[in-house]
This record gives structure tokens, C-alpha cells and sequence, in this order.
């Protein structure tokens, strides 16, 4: 493959001298540069950012911005550094005159510097304007530096101990979300069998005074919805089964279609009644006392095994003295069964 060269005429350049804005010694040096570009500036001087610092006089040193522990030589010699490497803080610290002056760190470097800033930005503001000031807490810094200095100075066996710690704290919060959850849903499910015995208690009293039946039933549907059992809505615009009102949701699980069916079998009831309005509010009310029951009983058993549970544990710590509460057959001794 050709390559495809242009048939413009080339460019001249020429071996010419240049000087760097940034250098103070008037160095020349020299470079190819085009001849169209001869005495034009250094393309990369425009990169030469300096820091602009403040400054200050004597008078303002000896009225605003001497301190203890700092002299004015320490603090022009500081700003010196400063000005000649542009704010590098690790780099002034490296080249502090340790021979003359007494040896600083970085955070009194740094703490010194913005100090005697912030003084002269408040002096020198305008009138009515707010200056703008830099926060530099150097204790803070300092605590920061010695924890890092610890977390990096840590042995293996360390480590390895900090990270068993995290791993039994993880379970333990784990462990504590679980029982709040558990004690939530038992706290719900006490506040069920609770509104379900004051509907009972209402319905009893409404029968007494001859309520009529609309509002009855209508009571019956609240109480359903209260339960464990939430059925669907099948009111439809078309046509509909009223069998399709005794369907169990799919939120219902398997065990506890399987507890319903036993109990009803144990009752005589049939699974599948005669589909009348009345028969249908009372059977899914039915279903749904029962899975509260299935549930109560559930959370009684899970609070009977922690309950026996923790009383193996204060055995096993207090050396089988001081049982608290706890049968001598590892049943709770408060719970009757």
C-alpha cells in the first residue's frame, strides 16, 4: 500500500532559541520550532500557575499575628517555603532549616500557615463582605494520623481477632433483627385475637338488640379482614360463582391449608360446604379463626423452645443453680401445657 502524500509544500523549521517564563535566570535554551512561530511566546508557559499567598508587614505581624512558640523568623521563614514550592506542605516540612529553628511537623506547618491566612483575610476584606476563610483543625489531624498509624501497625493475630469481633457482631445484629421481627408478628397476632373476641363480644351484644342482618353481615366481613385470612373481592360485573367467596388466597401456605382441612375434619365440618351467603361469611370466618389458632399456637411453641433453650444456657453458666424458671423436665414451669 502507497502512501498518500500531499502535494502541499512543506513547512519550514528551524533550530531556534526560546526562554521559559517560569525560570528566573534568564537560562536559554533551544528547540525546532516552525519559522511562521518564530518570536512568538512558549507554547507551555501558560502552564506556569503560581499560588497566590498573602502577605504581610511588621506592623501587622507585631499587632495581629504573633503567638507563642513562634517567632517572626520562624514565621518568614515559613512563608518563604511556602512561596518558593507553592504550598507542598510535606516538601516545606522536608526543607525546614532544622539547624536554625526548632523541629516542626507538618500539622504545625499547616496550622501555623492558615491561622495567620485567615487572621489577614478578615483584616483585608472589604467592608460588608464576609471573608472566606480555611478550617484546619491540626488536633484532629493529628488523632486522625495516630489511628492510621495503629491500624497499620497491626499484628496478624490482630487483624484476625478485629475480623472474629465484626463477624459475632454481624450476628449478633442479625440475631436481633429477628427477634424484633418475630416480636412484631406475635404482637400482631395477639392484637388479631384480641379484635376478634371484641367482635365476637359485639356481635353477641348486636343479636341481643336485633340488629338487622345487613349490618351484621357487614360486621362479619370486618371481622374477617382483621384475621389471618384476607379473601379477595369477587364482586364482579358479570356473573359469578358464590362458591368462588370460600376459595382460599394464594397467600395462604400449603401447612396451613393442610392444619385447616385436618381441624375441619376434625370437627365434622365438610371441605366444601353448600355455597349459601351465610354459610359462605361464617365458613371463611371459621378458616380464618383457624389460622390464627395455627399461627398462636406456632409462636407459643417457638417461645417455649427459647424459653427452654435459655434456661439449658443459665444451667450451663451458673452451674445448674438458679434455674430461672425452668422446670426440672426443660419446660417452662409459668406455662401450663
Amino acid at each position: 500500500m502507497k502512501a498518500k502524500l500531499g502535494m502541499r509544500r512543506v513547512r519550514p523549521w528551524k533550530w531556534m532559541p526560546f526562554t521559559n517564563p517560569a525560570r528566573t535566570d534568564g537560562a536559554v535554551l533551544y528547540h525546532w520550532r516552525r519559522v511562521a512561530d518564530e518570536g512568538k511566546e512558549y507554547p507551555f508557559a501558560r502552564f506556569n500557575k503560581t499560588v497566590q499567598l498573602p502577605t504581610y508587614s511588621d506592623v501587622e505581624y507585631q499587632q495581629y499575628l504573633q503567638v507563642d512558640g513562634w517567632t517572626k523568623d520562624e514565621t518568614d521563614h515559613l512563608f518563604n517555603l511556602c512561596h518558593r514550592f507553592d504550598l507542598r506542605f510535606y516538601v516545606v516540612h522536608d526543607r525546614w532549616n532544622r539547624s536554625i529553628f526548632s523541629e516542626r511537623s507538618v500539622e504545625d506547618i499547616k496550622e501555623r500557615y492558615y491561622g495567620i491566612s485567615n487572621i489577614l483575610a478578615k483584616l483585608k476584606a472589604p467592608s460588608g463582605q464576609e471573608p472566606k476563610l480555611r478550617i484546619y483543625d491540626a488536633e484532629h489531624e493529628r488523632r486522625r494520623k495516630e489511628q492510621l498509624c495503629k491500624l497499620f501497625d497491626r499484628t496478624p493475630e490482630q487483624i484476625e481477632e478485629e475480623q472474629t469481633l465484626m463477624n459475632e457482631l454481624r450476628k449478633i445484629e442479625m440475631r436481633k433483627k429477628e427477634r424484633e421481627k418475630k416480636t412484631q408478628d406475635l404482637q400482631k397476632l395477639i392484637t388479631a385475637a384480641d379484635s376478634n373476641t371484641e367482635t365476637r363480644r359485639q356481635e353477641r351484644k348486636s343479636t341481643k338488640k336485633k340488629v338487622l342482618p345487613q349490618k351484621a353481615t357487614k360486621a362479619e366481613t370486618t371481622s374477617i379482614e382483621m384475621t389471618g385470612i384476607k379473601f379477595p373481592d369477587t364482586r364482579t360485573s358479570g356473573v359469578s360463582l358464590r362458591s368462588q367467596r370460600m376459595k382460599l388466597p394464594a397467600s395462604v401456605g400449603q401447612k396451613k391449608i393442610k392444619a385447616i382441612e385436618q381441624l375441619l375434619q376434625e370437627l365434622g365440618i365438610e371441605l366444601v360446604p353448600i355455597p349459601t351467603g351465610e354459610i359462605c361469611a361464617h365458613f371463611n370466618e371459621l378458616r380464618s379463626d383457624m389460622v390464627l389458632l395455627y399461627e398462636l399456637k406456632s409462636a407459643l411453641a417457638n417461645c417455649e423452645f427459647e424459653l427452654q433453650t435459655f434456661g439449658h444456657q443459665v444451667e450451663a453458666l451458673t452451674g445448674g443453680v438458679g434455674g430461672g424458671g425452668v422446670g426440672s423436665q426443660g419446660k417452662p414451669s409459668s406455662i401450663s401445657t
